[in-house]
């Protein structure tokens, strides 16, 4: 059994770009690629990005039991993890990365509480989060909204993570990500 590492964060706080760093620097790591409801959006590719599943498709996985962890985090917007995602990734000897919601993240470590390094991605603050999500250009003003009434609650789990990096200074913010990351895959644990 390999490693994972759980990168997780609000909307807007940064883990892609970080996740998307961190593949760059660290050759161990393999992404995993979620799986969601949702359409995809104009720059994003299917099978790279997410497998793009439709609402009844990805319905269909969870009656099949397909998947490690799904999660409704909007009405009838589901993401998850294909459980074929893990098998092909330790298949190739690497450390799986993920990046994923909270709650995501959080059942993750309870299925693999010593393989994996669960990482809580922190803003400097809500209204800084806000700013990223309207810069973002790609989400209503109701759509924003939820995500930061959504962010409210997920900041309260993020001591239930191994550790928390505050994004306030994004190649700092990398630098301390990935040095906790080097440190875990070296580990013998």
């Amino acid at each position: 059994m390999g490693k994972l590492i759980v990168i997780s964060a609000p909307s807007g706080a940064g883990k892609t770009s970080i996740v998307h760093q961190l593949l760059k620097d660290i050759p161990e790591l393999s992404f995993s690629v979620s799986a969601s409801s949702r359409e995809r959006r104009e720059n994003e590719a299917h099978g790279k990005d997410y497998y793009f599943l439709g609402v009844e498709g990805f319905k269909q996985k969870i009656k099949k039991n397909a998947f490690l962890e799904w999660e409704q985090v909007y009405e009838n917007q589901y993401y998850g993890t294909l459980k074929s995602e893990i098998e092909r990734i330790w298949g190739e000897g690497k450390t799986i990365i993920f990046d994923v919601d909270v709650v995501g993240g959080l059942n993750i470590k309870k299925q693999y509480p010593k393989e994996c390094l669960a990482i809580f991605i922190m803003a400097p603050s809500l209204k800084v989060l806000a700013e990223r999500l309207i810069g973002r250009g790609s989400d209503s003003d109701e759509s924003v909204k939820k995500r930061l009434d959504k962010a409210e609650e997920e900041i309260l789990k993020n001591k239930k993570f191994d550790n928390i990096i505050l994004n306030d200074d994004f190649k700092i913010a990398c630098e301390q990500t990935k040095e906790l990351i080097t440190n875990f895959i070296n580990s013998k644990a």
